[in-house]
This record gives C-alpha cells, structure tokens and sequence, in this order.
C-alpha cells in the first residue's frame, strides 16, 4: 500500500488557534510509525491554514495570486517543521517542495520521491501544487496520481462524511460508503472541494475520510481497514 495522507494546517496547530504545535507533530509521527508497520509507504501533504489561509488575504489589497503564493509558503513552514519532528523521533522523513527554494528545501520531482520512498523514508510534500487558484486538497489528490499512490487519506475532526454538517444537524447520518460521482454532485459533501474530487472521479483514486485523533486510525486506513467513509 501507498498512502497519500493530508493533513490540514488547523490540525498541526493542536489545540492552539494558530502556529506549529511540536506534540501534536510528535503524536502524528508516532501514527504514522505505526502505519508503517503494514508495510505502506507514506506521502504527507498538508495544508496552511494554521499560519495563511490564501482566501482570508485575498481582496482589495492583496491579489488573489499573492495570498495564493503566501498560503503555499505557509505549507512549505509546515513541511519543514514536521519533517524534522518526524527525523528527531526516529522516522526517516524528506521534505520536497513544489515550489523552488533551494536554499531551505529540496525541489520535488517524481523520480526524487520515489527514491525516497525505496529507502524506506516518509516523503513530505509542501508548497501545495506550486500554482495558485489550486487548493490543497486538489494538490494532495494529484501528488497521489503523480506517485502512483492506492489511496487518498483524508485526515478530518469527525470520523467519516455525513449527509449534512453533524456540527449543525444532530440527527445527521454518518456514510459509511459513497461513490466518487455522489460526493462529486453533492452539495452537503463538502469535505474536499469539488476540484478535488472531480480530479479523483477522473482517475478513479479512492479516497478514505477518517478521524485523525483516533488513536490507531491511520494504521487502519493504511492497513485497508474500514475507517471513516470510503469514497471511490
């Protein structure tokens, strides 16, 4: 198994607002450990959200290319950070970025990530697609096109897609399987964005949405256990 796994920025942040929460880090890179135990090799994307969230700068002021360009920075922050979390616990981890900054990071190409994946390594892929007006998840669902990876994980707060916002509807009901064109032409599905999934639909990439905090669930997903919601 190759696993693409996406975290977001909000969960790197922990139980703070904002900003780089090391334990938490530290709690994801023991998951992810044990994930590696079923012998799946693991991309990570993530998110910014916890430092530039793009559509929060974007307006009168500041283009929409430039707040786009600040949110892949902040994910490029993220990437750094977690990998080295990831190497000072023992987790062989690289960090590539999709955008080119030498001077602090390694530029990311295909073959550069497979061979760090052959050595047994997690890759962590940061600066999104490099491109504005791409999100991270569209950048997460075409990094694991790129890499050949089997699966999409989708790392959430709840465990899985529901029928409507579980937050709002108490009697909201949990899908424990929807098909790619469902969540694709459904307006309460807004767990990826629909570029994200309509990218996955094409190519026909499974996703998995599952809880993040739940001790042991990323070795489940990785494992092809039956977490949170499939959508495929």
């Amino acid at each position: 198994m190759r696993l693409l796994l996406k975290l977001s920025g909000e969960q790197l942040a922990g139980d703070n607002a904002r900003g780089f929460n090391i334990e938490r880090a530290k709690w994801i890179a023991d998951q992810v450990k044990k994930a590696q135990a079923t012998d799946a090799e693991i991309v990570i994307t993530v998110g910014a959200g916890n430092f530039v969230r793009g559509e929060y700068f974007a307006g009168e002021n500041i283009r929409q290319v430039t707040a786009d360009n600040m949110g892949m920075l902040a994910i490029v922050i993220n990437a750094l950070a977690l990998g080295d979390v990831f190497n000072s616990v023992g987790i062989p981890a690289a960090v590539l970025s999709n955008i080119e900054a030498n001077q602090v990071v390694d530029q990311y190409t295909y073959r550069r990530a497979l061979s760090h994946l052959a050595k047994g390594r997690v890759v962590i892929i940061g600066g999104g697609m490099g491109r504005p007006y791409v999100t991270s998840d569209s950048a997460a669902v075409s990094m694991a096109l790129e890499l050949d990876c089997d699966l999409v994980a989708k790392a959430t707060k709840i465990d899985g897609v529901f029928d409507k916002d579980p937050a709002k509807f108490p009697d909201a009901i949990k899908l424990d399987k929807i098909s790619l064109a469902d969540a694709v032409a459904g307006r309460e599905i807004k767990v990826m964005d629909k570029a994200a999934l309509g990218l996955a639909a094409d190519f026909n990439i499974p996703i998995t949405v599952f809880e993040l905090l739940k001790e042991g669930n990323i070795a489940r997903v990785a494992a092809g256990e039956n977490v949170g919601t499939r959508i495929s």
